[in-house]
Parts: structure tokens; sequence; C-alpha cells
């Protein structure tokens, strides 16, 4: 038998997968709340994949109370890398939505479309993942974390002892994997 070829599918999951079955058991109600869920991700995918286009490109968006806007022109404003991959260990890594470092000065912000309350703690880790692959003390610069959401904008400048905190687990935790990887 040869199999139909379906080149356009490589890399691509449908909505309803056999690898993600648990849909076979939903009713009406709870496949519209699952496919909505799933509409908003994609939704918020395409909305990061904007905002960095517009930043790289210095486009602005008129001045509003808007999430989006905000976000945008708030990093166009500092000058700030989009979608930059911060590297620790292929057990440890990140991309940050917005990042720059001047004058002894980190800024990383996070834009966030859902509705689901955000942590600190994903920009805390960014934080930490900058140091360590910089080699930058936390306890030597001035750090401030923004999250974009729901048409607000929350800052936070974490203290260094918890940044250096998380880079201490980051490591060592890194190393457990790696013995964990070797069958120790």
């Amino acid at each position: 038998m040869n199999f139909n070829i379906h080149s356009n599918l490589e890399g691509q999951h449908a909505f309803l997968s056999a690898s993600k079955y648990h849909w076979i058991n939903y009713n009406d109600e709870k496949l519209e709340m699952a496919f909505n869920k799933f509409l908003a991700k994609t939704h918020g995918i395409r909305l990061h994949a904007f905002a960095s286009e517009a930043i790289r490109l210095g486009i602005k968006l008129p001045k509003s109370k808007q999430t989006l806007s905000l976000y945008i022109n708030d990093a166009i404003g500092y000058k700030m890398a989009t979608e930059q991959p911060l590297y620790y260990s292929e057990n440890c890594f990140g991309t940050a939505d917005a990042i720059c470092f001047r004058q002894n000065f980190l800024r990383i912000h996070d834009f966030k479309s859902g509705m689901t309350p955000a942590s600190m703690h994903q920009l805390e880790v960014y934080t930490a993942l900058f140091c360590l692959e910089y080699g930058i003390k936390p306890e030597n610069i001035k750090i401030e974390l923004r999250l974009y959401q729901v048409n607000e904008v929350v800052v936070y400048s974490p203290p260094p002892e918890d940044v250096r905190q998380i880079m201490d687990k980051i490591i060592m935790f890194d190393k457990r994997i790696e013995k964990m990887k070797n069958g120790e």
C-alpha cells in the first residue's frame, strides 16, 4: 500500500489529535470550552509575533491604555531586543519577550494576552538566566521587570538575593538532571 503524502501537515497538530485523545470524552460544552481556549492561545501567539515585528521595525501603535500598545511602545522607547533567547544549558533556557541591558540596568518586559493572572516568577527566571549566561552578578545591577496584561503594567524590582537564589537552583537542578541523564 502506498500511503497518502501529507507534507503540508508536518510539524502540525490537529485540535482533535490522537496524541491528545482526551477529547473523545468531551461533551459539546467541554468541546466548546477547550476549542475557545485553543483559539485564545493561537490568538496570543499571533499577537506576540505581531508585537515582535512591530518592535523590530520600530513601528509604534497609537498611544492608548491598551496592553498591546503599552507593551510595543515601551519596548521601542527603551530600544529593547525582542524574542531574545536566554540560555544556561539544554535543560534551562527561555525566550524573553523584550529585554535590554545598558549602564548596569536590566529591563525585561513580558506581554500577556490572556486573562489568567501572570506571575513575576517567569521574569525572575529570565533575570537569573541572563545573569548566568552573561556572568553578571544581580547584586551589581539594577533590575526592572514589567508584566503587561489586561491593560495594566505591573512593575517590579526583585531583590538581588531572590535572583541569586533562582540562579543557584538552576545550577543545582541542572547538575542533578545531568547526573540523572547519565544514570547516576
